[in-house]
């Protein structure tokens, strides 16, 4: 008879947690995921547009497009402002300010790369003048969990907790329990996406220990 290996119960993963479930949250996992048992999980906190709004006062119509977040994209409101245009050779200044009023690197005409966000400038008709301003607002996010994902820049990005039982959303979203907060666990037994690496564990772990969850090393 072929041998069966058995997968990891809760008892494996966690050593220890705090009375009255307290270590414990309700989640709500984002549909089209299929989470088992130990999955590490991300919380979606952030809510990213895809275009900039320009301020109903500007003299020129140019456009901010293609924005996607960064690994440190705050939620919160952006704001862009031109200090300075030239024509010809076609040049900008635009100040960058993140949520919390702090200077980020100045962008220009063309695509701009920042830890917190991205964006491309466009020229319009009327061109862009002194004075003009944009905003992006980054919303919160839904809130929902699923796979920690390292790429991810909507918080889902950090390690949030992880699972306590095996939850299928491929048809839809649905309510979960995860722990996510003081608890004692076995780090080995935990589950990790395809192609994390080690330093990514790290950050991971140490993401966790940050809320409380700790490891220990099997007996």
């Amino acid at each position: 008879m072929g041998s069966q290996t058995q997968g990891n119960t809760l008892q494996d993963i966690l050593k220890w947690e705090q009375e009255n479930h307290f270590s414990r949250e309700a989640v709500t996992v984002l549909s089209g995921q299929n989470l088992s048992l130990g999955v590490v999980i991300g919380k979606i906190t952030k809510s990213i547009p895809a275009s900039g709004t320009p301020d109903s006062e500007n003299s020129g119509a140019g456009t901010i497009t293609s924005v996607t977040g960064g690994a440190r994209t705050k939620p919160g409101t952006y704001t862009l402002t031109c200090k300075s245009y030239t024509a010809s050779p076609l040049a900008a200044v635009i100040e960058v300010k993140d949520p919390d009023g702090n200077a980020l690197p100045d962008a220009g005409i063309g695509g701009y790369s920042n830890a917190q966000i991205n964006f491309t400038v466009a020229d319009g008709s009327p061109v862009i003048a002194a004075g003009d301003i944009w905003t992006i607002e980054v919303a919160e996010g839904s809130g929902s969990v699923r796979a920690l994902n390292p790429a991810g820049v909507d918080g889902s990005q950090e390690a949030h907790g992880f699972v306590i039982d095996d939850y299928d959303a491929t048809d839809g979203a649905l309510s979960g329990v995860a722990i996510a907060r003081d608890a004692v666990i076995v780090a080995d037994d935990l589950d990790w996406p395809t192609g994390i690496t080690n330093d990514q564990k790290a950050t991971a772990l140490d993401q966790l220990a940050a809320r409380g969850i700790v490891t220990r090393q099997e007996a």
